[in-house]
């Protein structure tokens, strides 16, 4: 199931926000899925509404949204600090390799933070919109519903040099996929596997493919496991020394979908990028059981995906009063400072 215009966002707003209150209990101390039941009931609708309207224009948007919640939580936890611009007091990790010219999306977080913050004013975290936002990109393209676990405050500085290298390539083996992942906390197979789903939908440039369709590790030959009908069509997209920036379809067979269908591509050497069809063809591994199971089963799939993202949501969040409530996702916050002058007259500069 894809993204369906008729889709109501409105009713989709109310079923979370009802969701929320029976899963409550199920989160841990400091996250909770009610956080803004009172203070600010209308955010999963203005977070619906706006990805809702983009996707009209823009079919990438969902899968680019959960992307940057990724790339986001990878890099010290779930703070937002992945949309913080460059300062004078710290480089922006949108520069970042893994990130420059290939995260996107950040013109609808402002949006939806613009509305958010006229509804609610200095109330709900960047890092907080993010993860909803990101939730209602996978139910909007038919994936699963879960309880968003909330509470989560934004880092005031980013972390450049930790995102050039705790961010899993695509070119990583299993065993740097693993390492990678475990470095953060994600430590079981199954976050592995199921997170990995997320390239169900979206797209890639073909400067991450390239190297697989002709020079595979330095070998002057294409990976061995990728399909060989595969291998020509690729070709046809990602020609050598052509575009890198090319655009290409994670999943060629229901590209804007939320669905198993990547881990078939996967078992049928489909995979669009490296890190992808490691996950089933290298030899031994016990990740392969699971790329088997999740593409004949949508709910072993999906309740894995489910578990997995609350996992990394949980990741070092910032809670309480560390951080801060950002009014603009780009920048943190102006610092007042109260001085008063030799005749008693305070003022704030």
């Amino acid at each position: 199931m894809g993204f369906s215009p008729s889709f109501s966002c409105s009713a989709m707003g109310a079923l979370i926000l009802g969701c929320l209150l029976l899963q409550a209990s199920n989160s841990n101390a400091q996250l909770r899925p009610d956080f803004y039941f009172r203070t600010c009931p209308s955010v999963f609708r203005i977070i619906g509404d706006t990805i809702v309207d983009e996707l009209r224009t823009d079919p990438r948007i969902a899968a680019s949204i959960l992307r940057l919640h990724f790339h986001d939580c990878f890099v010290r936890g779930c703070d937002a600090s992945i949309l913080l611009d460059n300062s004078t007091s710290f480089r922006t990790e949108k520069d970042a390799a893994p990130n420059k010219n290939s995260v996107r999306g950040f013109n609808v977080i402002d949006r939806m933070k613009e509305a958010i913050e006229r509804a609610c004013p200095r109330t709900v975290s960047c890092a907080d919109m993010l993860t909803i936002a990101s939730q209602i990109s996978v139910l909007l393209s038919g994936g699963p519903w879960w309880p968003v676990p909330l509470g989560r405050r934004d880092s005031v500085e980013a972390f450049f040099n930790l995102a050039n290298t705790a961010l899993p390539s695509p070119f990583s083996t299993l065993t740097q996929l693993k390492a990678a992942f475990a470095d953060v906390g994600l430590n079981r197979a199954s976050d592995l596997v199921a997170l990995s789903g997320g390239h169900t939908f979206g797209k890639a440039q073909c400067q991450f493919v390239t190297p697989r369709l002709y020079n595979f590790n330095g070998t002057n030959r294409p990976d061995p496991s990728l399909n060989p009908t595969y291998l020509v069509e690729l070709r046809q997209l990602c020609p050598q020394n052509g575009n890198g920036t090319v655009l290409v379809n994670f999943d060629p067979v229901t590209p804007n979908a939320f669905d198993r269908q990547y881990y078939t591509n996967l078992r049928n050497g489909k995979g669009l990028i490296q890190s992808d069809q490691v996950l089933f063809s290298t030899p031994g591994a016990d990740t392969t059981t699971l790329v088997n199971q999740y593409s004949s089963n949508t709910f072993a799939f999906f309740g894995a995906f489910v578990d997995a993202m609350i996992r990394m949501g949980n990741l070092r969040p910032l809670t309480g009063t560390q951080g801060e409530i950002r009014q603009n996702c780009r920048v943190v916050n102006p610092r007042i400072s109260v001085v008063e002058n030799d005749d008693g007259v305070v003022s704030s500069i």
